[in-house]
């Protein structure tokens, strides 16, 4: 039987190619997003067997506190929007006025409608990589910035 392009978009994966990234409110093209995990540290307790005779202690897993996220965002080097945005952030660190922002990644329809979006809760910067340069290449100079925030929230709209 036949699928309607309802039951397909329902049922089929998205894309990942059709994405929109806003750090603090600003839509910035990046051409790729790492790092959107959500995970907790975990901790091993052992306790006394509760069976007379049971051998050695009971394990137990348990999970604690999240980690920090890590996320890792790759663009073009694009003057105009490279420098003021990118480097001024980081740079900002050196006076200890560093600025935590929020950033968003929206995962889009064809339409450009977000579908599911993914919260970088009060993002900084902790490393910015210039891209390689190879005098053989004729590839686009790739720019890589690293972030640090307190977690990863999932929004469907």
């Amino acid at each position: 039987m036949a699928l309607t392009p309802a039951e397909i978009k329902a049922t089929y994966p998205l894309p990942v190619y059709n994405y929109l990234v806003e750090v603090g409110g600003v839509a910035v093209a990046f051409s790729e997003v790492l790092g959107l995990d959500i995970s907790y540290e975990d901790h091993t307790y052992k306790e006394s067997p509760t069976e007379s005779g049971a051998p050695g202690p009971r394990v137990m897993r348990m999970p604690m506190q999240s980690k920090p996220a890590n996320v890792t965002l790759r663009k073009g080097v694009v003057k105009a929007v490279s420098v003021p945005a990118l480097y001024e952030w980081i740079h900002a660190i050196q006076t200890n006025q560093v600025e935590k922002k929020d950033i968003f990644v929206r995962l889009c329809d064809e339409a450009g409608a977000t579908l599911i979006s993914w919260k970088i809760i009060n993002a900084f910067p902790i490393r910015l990589e210039a891209p390689a340069f190879k005098a053989a290449s004729n590839d686009a100079a790739i720019e890589s910035l690293d972030l640090i925030a307190d977690g990863v929230e999932i929004e469907e709209s």
